[in-house]
């Protein structure tokens, strides 16, 4: 029985991890349509494991480290920017959301960066919110420029 669950166990994280393959690939193959520089990735919806994959993908095409943020929708329907970790740093991010934004909510957040409808950014910078699209995405922008 042990040896059976463990068999089961094993196919069901490689065929999971399957179609989030797919869907990483899709979204670093139209990266340039997010952003010209390539450097901000886009997926759909939240809730697909993308690190590894797109750890892989960089590697694969010769641009290790090229990405600096992801976006995605949450369950809610808000959208998060997320910095991409350093591969095999822990929580370490290539570059991380600007200081001056960390641990700042809502419309103080808004009013701070210019960007209507924010929600948050986390203390430590590698994580924040906007409720639109667009919103989570000018938060990208700014940041690659900071």
């Amino acid at each position: 029985w042990w040896q059976q669950n463990r068999r089961k166990q094993w196919y069901q994280r490689r065929v999971r991890g399957l179609p989030a393959l797919d869907i990483v690939k899709k979204a670093f193959n139209n990266r340039h349509e997010v952003h010209s520089s390539g450097e901000i990735v886009k997926f759909a919806q939240g809730g697909c494991p993308w690190k590894e994959h797109l750890y892989q993908l960089e590697s694969a095409a010769g641009c290790e480290g090229q990405v600096k943020y992801v976006l995605y929708s949450d369950s809610l329907g808000s959208w998060r920017v997320q910095a991409v970790g350093v591969q095999g740093e822990g929580f370490k991010s290539r570059k991380p959301l600007p200081e001056s934004w960390r641990g700042v909510r809502d419309e103080k957040l808004s009013e701070l960066i210019g960007i209507p409808e924010c929600i948050f950014v986390h203390a430590t910078g590698f994580i924040g919110g906007n409720k639109t699209e667009g919103g989570a995405l000018e938060m990208a922008r700014q940041a690659l420029q900071m």
